[in-house]
Protein backbone atom coordinates (compact mmCIF):
# COMPACT_ATOMS: atom_id res chain seq x y z
CA UNK A 1 0.00 0.00 0.00
CA UNK A 2 2.80 2.28 0.80
CA UNK A 3 4.42 1.44 -2.51
CA UNK A 4 1.23 2.29 -4.38
CA UNK A 5 1.06 5.75 -2.79
CA UNK A 6 4.69 6.24 -3.67
CA UNK A 7 4.11 5.34 -7.28
CA UNK A 8 0.98 7.50 -7.43
CA UNK A 9 2.77 10.46 -5.90
CA UNK A 10 5.57 10.14 -8.30
CA UNK A 11 3.10 10.10 -11.20
CA UNK A 12 1.41 13.22 -9.93
CA UNK A 13 4.70 14.95 -9.58
CA UNK A 14 5.60 13.97 -13.18
CA UNK A 15 2.25 15.13 -14.47
CA UNK A 16 2.58 18.41 -12.59
CA UNK A 17 6.06 18.89 -14.02
CA UNK A 18 4.80 18.16 -17.51
CA UNK A 19 1.99 20.70 -17.05
CA UNK A 20 4.42 23.37 -15.94
CA UNK A 21 6.63 22.57 -18.92
CA UNK A 22 3.66 22.73 -21.29
CA UNK A 23 2.51 26.13 -19.93
CA UNK A 24 6.05 27.41 -20.17
CA UNK A 25 6.22 26.26 -23.84
CA UNK A 26 3.06 28.18 -24.71
CA UNK A 27 4.41 31.39 -23.26
CA UNK A 28 7.94 31.12 -24.55
CA UNK A 29 7.95 28.17 -26.96
CA UNK A 30 10.86 26.02 -27.64
CA UNK A 31 12.11 28.46 -30.27
CA UNK A 32 10.61 31.71 -28.88
CA UNK A 33 8.03 32.17 -31.72
CA UNK A 34 5.14 33.15 -29.51
CA UNK A 35 7.23 35.75 -27.83
CA UNK A 36 8.23 37.08 -31.37
CA UNK A 37 4.60 37.43 -32.39
CA UNK A 38 3.92 39.36 -29.26
CA UNK A 39 6.79 41.66 -29.99
CA UNK A 40 5.62 42.05 -33.52
CA UNK A 41 2.19 43.17 -32.42
CA UNK A 42 3.47 45.34 -29.64
CA UNK A 43 4.21 49.00 -30.53
CA UNK A 44 7.86 49.40 -31.29
CA UNK A 45 9.59 52.34 -29.93
CA UNK A 46 9.67 55.31 -32.45
CA UNK A 47 8.04 53.56 -35.46
CA UNK A 48 4.60 55.07 -34.95
CA UNK A 49 5.84 58.15 -33.20
CA UNK A 50 4.55 61.40 -34.98
CA UNK A 51 7.31 63.33 -36.72
CA UNK A 52 7.89 66.86 -35.49
CA UNK A 53 6.09 69.55 -37.60
CA UNK A 54 9.09 71.37 -39.05
CA UNK A 55 8.06 74.75 -40.52
CA UNK A 56 9.03 75.62 -44.08
CA UNK A 57 11.57 78.38 -44.19
CA UNK A 58 11.64 81.22 -46.73
CA UNK A 59 14.24 83.91 -47.17
CA UNK A 60 13.22 87.53 -47.24
CA UNK A 61 13.90 87.74 -50.99
CA UNK A 62 11.44 84.88 -51.55
CA UNK A 63 8.54 86.81 -50.02
CA UNK A 64 7.13 90.09 -51.31
CA UNK A 65 4.36 92.47 -50.40
CA UNK A 66 2.07 94.04 -53.03
CA UNK A 67 3.33 97.43 -54.19
CA UNK A 68 1.31 100.43 -55.35
CA UNK A 69 2.55 101.46 -58.78
CA UNK A 70 1.32 102.99 -62.00
CA UNK A 71 1.09 100.67 -64.96
CA UNK A 72 1.14 102.22 -68.42
CA UNK A 73 -1.22 100.33 -70.69
CA UNK A 74 -0.06 99.14 -74.07
CA UNK A 75 -2.09 99.26 -77.28
CA UNK A 76 -0.77 96.92 -79.93
CA UNK A 77 -1.59 96.59 -83.60
CA UNK A 78 0.16 94.98 -86.53
CA UNK A 79 0.37 94.91 -90.28
CA UNK A 80 2.79 94.99 -93.21
CA UNK A 81 5.27 97.78 -93.84
CA UNK A 82 4.52 99.87 -96.91
CA UNK A 83 6.52 102.46 -98.82
CA UNK A 84 4.32 105.54 -99.24
CA UNK A 85 6.76 107.05 -101.75
CA UNK A 86 6.15 104.61 -104.57
CA UNK A 87 6.01 105.76 -108.18
CA UNK A 88 5.15 103.94 -111.39
CA UNK A 89 7.01 105.16 -114.48
CA UNK A 90 4.70 105.05 -117.51
CA UNK A 91 5.37 105.53 -121.20
CA UNK A 92 4.17 108.94 -122.30
CA UNK A 93 4.34 108.01 -125.95
CA UNK A 94 3.81 104.83 -127.92
CA UNK A 95 6.65 103.02 -129.63
CA UNK A 96 9.30 100.38 -129.27
CA UNK A 97 11.24 100.25 -126.01
CA UNK A 98 14.74 100.24 -127.42
CA UNK A 99 16.68 100.57 -124.14
CA UNK A 100 16.17 100.03 -120.41
CA UNK A 101 19.34 100.74 -118.45
CA UNK A 102 18.33 99.50 -114.97
CA UNK A 103 17.48 96.16 -113.41
CA UNK A 104 15.29 95.33 -110.43
CA UNK A 105 17.09 96.41 -107.25
CA UNK A 106 19.03 99.20 -108.98
CA UNK A 107 19.26 102.49 -107.13
CA UNK A 108 18.26 105.54 -109.17
CA UNK A 109 18.17 109.31 -108.70
CA UNK A 110 15.31 111.63 -109.53
CA UNK A 111 15.57 112.78 -113.16
CA UNK A 112 17.98 110.01 -114.15
CA UNK A 113 17.54 108.61 -117.69
CA UNK A 114 16.44 105.00 -117.33
CA UNK A 115 15.52 104.00 -120.87
CA UNK A 116 14.40 105.15 -124.32
CA UNK A 117 11.51 104.55 -126.66
CA UNK A 118 12.08 104.56 -130.44
CA UNK A 119 10.42 107.73 -131.73
CA UNK A 120 11.54 107.77 -135.37
CA UNK A 121 8.07 108.73 -136.56
CA UNK A 122 7.86 111.52 -134.02
CA UNK A 123 11.26 112.82 -135.11
CA UNK A 124 10.02 113.09 -138.70
CA UNK A 125 6.94 114.92 -137.51
CA UNK A 126 9.15 117.42 -135.69
CA UNK A 127 10.90 118.23 -138.96
CA UNK A 128 7.60 118.50 -140.79
CA UNK A 129 6.04 120.80 -138.25
CA UNK A 130 9.16 122.93 -138.06
CA UNK A 131 8.74 123.52 -141.82
CA UNK A 132 5.06 124.32 -141.30
CA UNK A 133 6.01 126.86 -138.69
CA UNK A 134 8.47 128.58 -141.01
CA UNK A 135 5.85 128.68 -143.75
CA UNK A 136 3.34 130.23 -141.36
CA UNK A 137 5.86 132.88 -140.39
CA UNK A 138 6.50 133.77 -144.02
CA UNK A 139 2.81 133.93 -144.72
CA UNK A 140 2.24 136.19 -141.75
CA UNK A 141 5.01 138.52 -142.87
CA UNK A 142 3.48 138.78 -146.32
CA UNK A 143 0.00 139.43 -144.94
CA UNK A 144 1.37 142.07 -142.56
CA UNK A 145 2.98 143.95 -145.49
CA UNK A 146 -0.19 143.73 -147.54
CA UNK A 147 -2.32 144.97 -144.68
CA UNK A 148 0.01 147.91 -144.04
CA UNK A 149 -0.27 148.91 -147.72
CA UNK A 150 -4.06 148.62 -147.60
CA UNK A 151 -4.20 150.88 -144.57
CA UNK A 152 -2.32 153.58 -146.51
CA UNK A 153 -4.62 153.16 -149.52
CA UNK A 154 -7.69 153.33 -147.31
CA UNK A 155 -6.42 156.55 -145.77
CA UNK A 156 -6.30 158.03 -149.27
CA UNK A 157 -9.68 156.46 -150.03
CA UNK A 158 -8.23 154.37 -152.86
CA UNK A 159 -9.85 151.19 -151.43
CA UNK A 160 -13.17 150.69 -149.78
CA UNK A 161 -13.63 150.10 -146.05
CA UNK A 162 -14.78 146.54 -146.83
CA UNK A 163 -11.49 145.79 -148.59
CA UNK A 164 -9.59 147.12 -145.58
CA UNK A 165 -11.68 144.95 -143.25
CA UNK A 166 -10.94 141.86 -145.36
CA UNK A 167 -7.24 142.70 -145.17
CA UNK A 168 -7.44 142.92 -141.40
CA UNK A 169 -9.20 139.53 -141.21
CA UNK A 170 -6.51 137.93 -143.36
CA UNK A 171 -3.89 139.29 -140.95
CA UNK A 172 -5.63 137.75 -137.95
CA UNK A 173 -5.93 134.42 -139.76
CA UNK A 174 -2.22 134.40 -140.56
CA UNK A 175 -1.34 135.13 -136.98
CA UNK A 176 -3.61 132.29 -135.77
CA UNK A 177 -2.04 129.87 -138.23
CA UNK A 178 1.42 130.82 -136.97
CA UNK A 179 0.35 130.15 -133.38
CA UNK A 180 -1.14 126.80 -134.35
CA UNK A 181 2.01 125.77 -136.17
CA UNK A 182 4.12 126.72 -133.12
CA UNK A 183 1.86 124.73 -130.78
CA UNK A 184 1.98 121.67 -133.03
CA UNK A 185 5.76 121.82 -133.11
CA UNK A 186 5.97 122.23 -129.33
CA UNK A 187 3.70 119.24 -128.79
CA UNK A 188 5.76 117.06 -131.06
CA UNK A 189 8.98 118.14 -129.38
CA UNK A 190 7.52 117.24 -125.97
CA UNK A 191 6.57 113.84 -127.33
CA UNK A 192 10.11 113.43 -128.60
CA UNK A 193 11.49 114.27 -125.18
CA UNK A 194 9.12 111.66 -123.72
CA UNK A 195 11.04 109.06 -125.67
CA UNK A 196 13.58 109.24 -122.82
CA UNK A 197 12.30 107.59 -119.64
CA UNK A 198 13.27 109.70 -116.61
CA UNK A 199 13.08 108.56 -112.97
CA UNK A 200 10.26 110.49 -111.23
CA UNK A 201 11.73 109.96 -107.73
CA UNK A 202 14.93 108.74 -106.09
CA UNK A 203 14.74 105.17 -104.85
CA UNK A 204 15.14 101.53 -105.82
CA UNK A 205 13.68 99.82 -108.89
CA UNK A 206 11.19 97.36 -107.44
CA UNK A 207 9.83 95.90 -110.68
CA UNK A 208 10.29 96.05 -114.44
CA UNK A 209 7.00 95.76 -116.28
CA UNK A 210 8.46 95.84 -119.82
CA UNK A 211 11.59 94.60 -121.56
CA UNK A 212 13.68 96.16 -124.32
CA UNK A 213 12.28 95.35 -127.73
CA UNK A 214 8.66 95.34 -126.60
CA UNK A 215 6.06 97.67 -128.05
CA UNK A 216 4.66 99.99 -125.40
CA UNK A 217 1.52 102.08 -125.53
CA UNK A 218 0.85 105.48 -124.06
CA UNK A 219 0.49 105.26 -120.23
CA UNK A 220 1.72 101.66 -120.16
CA UNK A 221 3.68 100.74 -116.98
CA UNK A 222 7.42 100.38 -117.52
CA UNK A 223 9.05 100.54 -114.03
CA UNK A 224 8.02 100.73 -110.36
CA UNK A 225 10.35 102.72 -108.10
CA UNK A 226 10.10 102.80 -104.30
CA UNK A 227 11.73 105.14 -101.80
CA UNK A 228 12.61 103.14 -98.66
CA UNK A 229 13.93 106.08 -96.65
CA UNK A 230 10.54 106.36 -94.94
CA UNK A 231 8.14 103.49 -94.32
CA UNK A 232 4.66 103.19 -92.85
CA UNK A 233 2.81 100.53 -90.91
CA UNK A 234 -0.87 100.36 -91.69
CA UNK A 235 -2.72 98.74 -88.78
CA UNK A 236 -6.05 99.04 -87.01
CA UNK A 237 -7.38 99.24 -83.44
CA UNK A 238 -10.78 98.78 -81.88
CA UNK A 239 -13.13 101.68 -81.45
CA UNK A 240 -12.78 101.35 -77.65
CA UNK A 241 -9.01 101.97 -77.88
CA UNK A 242 -8.72 104.67 -80.51
CA UNK A 243 -9.81 107.44 -78.14
CA UNK A 244 -6.57 107.08 -76.20
CA UNK A 245 -4.38 107.46 -79.28
CA UNK A 246 -3.36 110.68 -80.99
CA UNK A 247 -1.24 111.74 -83.94
CA UNK A 248 2.40 112.18 -82.98
CA UNK A 249 2.29 109.58 -80.15
CA UNK A 250 5.62 107.66 -80.09
CA UNK A 251 5.49 103.89 -80.57
CA UNK A 252 7.92 100.98 -80.59
CA UNK A 253 7.80 98.83 -83.71
CA UNK A 254 9.10 95.27 -83.84
CA UNK A 255 9.77 94.05 -87.37
CA UNK A 256 10.09 90.39 -88.28
CA UNK A 257 13.72 89.44 -88.75
CA UNK A 258 15.00 92.50 -86.85
CA UNK A 259 16.32 91.99 -83.31
CA UNK A 260 15.95 95.53 -81.99
CA UNK A 261 12.71 97.55 -81.97
CA UNK A 262 12.45 100.57 -84.24
CA UNK A 263 11.16 103.94 -83.08
CA UNK A 264 8.13 105.35 -84.85
CA UNK A 265 5.20 107.66 -84.33
CA UNK A 266 1.51 107.74 -85.17
CA UNK A 267 1.22 109.71 -88.40
CA UNK A 268 -2.56 109.69 -88.81
CA UNK A 269 -5.75 108.05 -87.58
CA UNK A 270 -8.67 107.28 -89.87
CA UNK A 271 -11.74 109.45 -89.22
CA UNK A 272 -14.20 106.55 -89.36
CA UNK A 273 -14.35 102.83 -88.59
CA UNK A 274 -14.11 100.32 -91.39
CA UNK A 275 -17.54 98.95 -92.35
CA UNK A 276 -18.42 95.71 -90.59
CA UNK A 277 -15.24 95.50 -88.48
CA UNK A 278 -15.62 98.23 -85.85
CA UNK A 279 -11.90 98.88 -86.24
CA UNK A 280 -10.21 102.14 -87.13
CA UNK A 281 -7.11 102.42 -89.27
CA UNK A 282 -3.93 103.77 -87.67
CA UNK A 283 -0.84 104.62 -89.70
CA UNK A 284 2.62 104.53 -88.12
CA UNK A 285 5.51 106.37 -89.69
CA UNK A 286 9.08 105.18 -89.11
CA UNK A 287 12.39 106.37 -90.48
CA UNK A 288 14.56 103.90 -92.36
CA UNK A 289 17.80 105.81 -93.01
CA UNK A 290 19.92 102.72 -93.61
CA UNK A 291 17.16 101.15 -95.72
CA UNK A 292 17.57 97.92 -93.76
CA UNK A 293 13.81 97.47 -93.64
CA UNK A 294 11.80 96.46 -96.68
CA UNK A 295 8.25 97.09 -97.77
CA UNK A 296 6.10 94.03 -97.12
CA UNK A 297 7.81 92.96 -93.88
CA UNK A 298 5.33 92.16 -91.10
CA UNK A 299 5.60 94.42 -88.05
CA UNK A 300 3.89 95.00 -84.70
CA UNK A 301 3.59 98.44 -83.12
CA UNK A 302 3.21 99.03 -79.37
CA UNK A 303 2.05 102.35 -77.95
CA UNK A 304 2.36 102.94 -74.19
CA UNK A 305 -0.42 105.01 -72.62
CA UNK A 306 0.33 106.78 -69.35
CA UNK A 307 -1.54 105.61 -66.24
CA UNK A 308 -3.30 108.15 -64.03
CA UNK A 309 -3.72 106.08 -60.85
CA UNK A 310 -1.77 103.84 -58.46
CA UNK A 311 -2.51 100.13 -58.66
CA UNK A 312 -1.76 97.20 -56.35
CA UNK A 313 0.83 95.07 -58.16
CA UNK A 314 2.78 91.84 -57.73
CA UNK A 315 5.55 90.14 -59.70
CA UNK A 316 4.00 88.05 -62.45
CA UNK A 317 6.13 85.11 -61.29
CA UNK A 318 4.23 85.04 -57.99
CA UNK A 319 0.92 84.20 -59.69
CA UNK A 320 0.03 80.63 -60.54
CA UNK A 321 -2.97 79.19 -62.34
CA UNK A 322 -4.96 76.08 -61.57
CA UNK A 323 -7.97 75.09 -63.67
CA UNK A 324 -8.12 78.58 -65.09
CA UNK A 325 -8.10 80.29 -61.68
CA UNK A 326 -5.22 82.61 -60.81
CA UNK A 327 -3.84 82.28 -57.29
CA UNK A 328 -0.93 83.19 -55.00
CA UNK A 329 0.59 81.61 -51.91
CA UNK A 330 0.52 83.66 -48.71
CA UNK A 331 2.11 83.30 -45.29
CA UNK A 332 -0.66 84.05 -42.81
CA UNK A 333 -0.28 83.54 -39.06
CA UNK A 334 2.69 81.25 -39.58
CA UNK A 335 0.99 78.95 -42.10
CA UNK A 336 0.74 78.71 -45.89
CA UNK A 337 -2.53 79.68 -47.57
CA UNK A 338 -3.44 79.58 -51.24
CA UNK A 339 -5.53 82.59 -52.19
CA UNK A 340 -7.49 83.10 -55.42
CA UNK A 341 -6.81 86.48 -57.02
CA UNK A 342 -8.39 88.61 -59.74
CA UNK A 343 -5.90 90.23 -62.09
CA UNK A 344 -6.12 93.47 -64.05
CA UNK A 345 -3.48 95.13 -66.17
CA UNK A 346 -0.19 93.51 -67.08
CA UNK A 347 3.17 95.20 -67.56
CA UNK A 348 5.12 92.68 -69.61
CA UNK A 349 8.42 94.62 -69.79
CA UNK A 350 8.46 95.06 -65.99
CA UNK A 351 7.09 91.59 -65.30
CA UNK A 352 4.30 92.81 -63.00
CA UNK A 353 0.54 92.35 -62.83
CA UNK A 354 -2.24 94.34 -61.23
CA UNK A 355 -4.18 92.50 -58.49
CA UNK A 356 -7.78 93.67 -58.18
CA UNK A 357 -8.91 91.22 -55.48
CA UNK A 358 -7.35 88.64 -53.18
CA UNK A 359 -4.49 90.46 -51.41
CA UNK A 360 -3.85 93.62 -49.41
CA UNK A 361 -0.76 95.83 -49.20
CA UNK A 362 0.20 93.98 -45.99
CA UNK A 363 -0.03 90.47 -47.48
CA UNK A 364 3.12 88.35 -47.44
CA UNK A 365 3.22 86.66 -50.85
CA UNK A 366 5.69 84.05 -52.08
CA UNK A 367 7.59 85.85 -54.82
CA UNK A 368 7.90 82.77 -57.04
CA UNK A 369 6.10 79.52 -57.69
CA UNK A 370 7.38 76.56 -55.63
CA UNK A 371 6.94 72.81 -55.83
CA UNK A 372 5.17 70.68 -53.25
CA UNK A 373 3.50 73.41 -51.23
CA UNK A 374 0.65 72.35 -48.94
CA UNK A 375 -2.05 74.63 -47.66
CA UNK A 376 -1.92 74.86 -43.88
CA UNK A 377 1.74 73.90 -43.64
CA UNK A 378 3.73 75.89 -41.11
CA UNK A 379 6.01 78.53 -42.63
CA UNK A 380 8.26 81.31 -41.43
CA UNK A 381 10.73 83.92 -42.65
CA UNK A 382 14.41 83.35 -41.82
CA UNK A 383 17.70 85.06 -42.48
CA UNK A 384 19.36 81.81 -43.55
CA UNK A 385 17.85 78.41 -44.27
CA UNK A 386 19.08 75.32 -42.51
CA UNK A 387 19.97 72.61 -45.07
CA UNK A 388 17.37 70.16 -43.80
CA UNK A 389 14.52 72.65 -43.83
CA UNK A 390 15.46 74.46 -46.99
CA UNK A 391 14.79 71.37 -49.09
CA UNK A 392 11.43 70.92 -47.43
CA UNK A 393 10.30 74.43 -48.37
CA UNK A 394 11.16 74.33 -52.03
CA UNK A 395 14.23 73.64 -54.03
CA UNK A 396 13.62 76.17 -56.78
CA UNK A 397 10.82 78.07 -58.47
CA UNK A 398 8.86 75.68 -60.61
CA UNK A 399 6.01 75.71 -63.05
CA UNK A 400 2.48 76.78 -62.21
CA UNK A 401 0.98 74.85 -59.32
Amino acid sequence: MKNKWLVGGTALVLLAGAGVALWTGVLQGPDGKAAARSEATAPKGGKNDKKPDVPLEFLAREVVQPVLARMPQAVEFSGPLVAPQTSVLRAKAGGTLVALHVAEGSRVQAGQALGRIDMAETSSRVAERSANLESARATLAQVERTHASNERLAAQQFISPIALENSRAALETARAELNAAQAALDTTRVALRDATLLAPIAGIVAKRHALPGEKVAVEQQVLTIVDLARLELAGSVGTHEVGRLSAGLPVQVRVEGVAQPVAGRIARIAPAAEPGTRSIGVTIELANPGETLRAGQYAMARALLADDQDRLTLPAAAVGTTAGQDHVWLIEDGTLARRAVTLGRRDEPQGRVEVLQGVTPASQVLAARFDNLREGARARLVANKSPAVASAAATSPAGLK
